[in-house]
């Protein structure tokens, strides 16, 4: 296939970029200059807001792909829509992310199989999915972890444990996929809180624990994620960066 002006660019797949962190990665990569398939499961308004401000900035530039990431043959779909669409796949940012109380006690399989599905089995079979095109790139992938992946977030226990799978197997796919795909993660620490059941006084003492004392923004992470892709970070692998304002020190 002989490139197009929109296959001529770099190519990013975004999962869970309609809003928060996702959507301003997204924002972060296409002012790279990546053109960008971006992935949404239920945020279609905001996804088609997004799509409509960055196709006003760049013509031909974003591919918009629904699907629910608990279904595994919707996986490896993404990745073949993007490369249909596109022609070519230079990074894959897995930041699609599931995020629930699950105390101890009330935990049921489906509630497990869930978490797991979307915060680590799907990032996985993406990532396989887009080896073959990835190795053909020199490309690059960066997984959106959490600093409750090393230290456990009380009544999370299966989501702290699906982030702490995702970085072991970060570790894995950098080795597995080297040395022609680069493959980190980020771990954000307090950037947005969680939308159900806030809690000023949580809030409050988890900023007394980070060395920084406020919070980060959306911005902070996709700053992180830009540069784990870009030429800037070529000997760096199989990492988790954490930016956190210093709560994990």
């Amino acid at each position: 296939m002989s490139p197009t002006p929109a296959t001529a660019r770099p190519v990013a797949l975004v999962t869970g970029a309609a809003r928060r962190i996702g959507a301003a990665i997204a924002r972060r990569l296409h002012a790279a200059g990546y053109d960008l398939a971006l992935h949404h499961l239920h945020s279609g308004t905001e996804m088609q807001a997004l799509a409509a401000e960055l196709e006003g900035a760049r013509a031909g530039s974003v591919h918009v792909l629904q699907a629910d990431l608990r279904q595994f043959d919707r996986v490896p779909e993404l990745v073949a829509a993007t490369v249909g669409h596109y022609g070519r796949l230079d990074a894959l940012v897995n930041n699609a992310s599931n995020f629930h109380p699950t105390p101890l006690g009330t935990v049921t399989p489906a509630q497990w199989d869930e978490l797991f599905a979307v915060n680590a089995r799907a990032p996985f079979f993406l990532a396989q999915a887009a080896a073959p095109h990835l190795r053909a790139s020199g490309g690059a992938i960066v997984n959106l972890a959490d600093v409750y992946a090393g230290r456990p977030l009380p009544r999370h226990a299966p989501y702290s444990a699906a982030k702490a799978a995702l970085v072991s197997l970060t570790r894995a796919l950098a080795l597995e996929l080297a040395p022609q795909v680069r493959v980190n993660a980020v771990a954000p620490g307090a950037i947005l809180w969680p939308e159900q059941e806030p809690d000023p006084g949580a809030q409050q003492a988890i900023l007394q624990a980070t060395a920084l004392g406020r919070a980060g923004t959306p911005e902070d992470i996709a700053a992180a994620v830009a540069w784990l892709l870009s030429a800037n970070a070529a000997y760096v692998t199989g990492q988790v960066l954490h930016v956190d304002g210093g709560r994990n020190r």
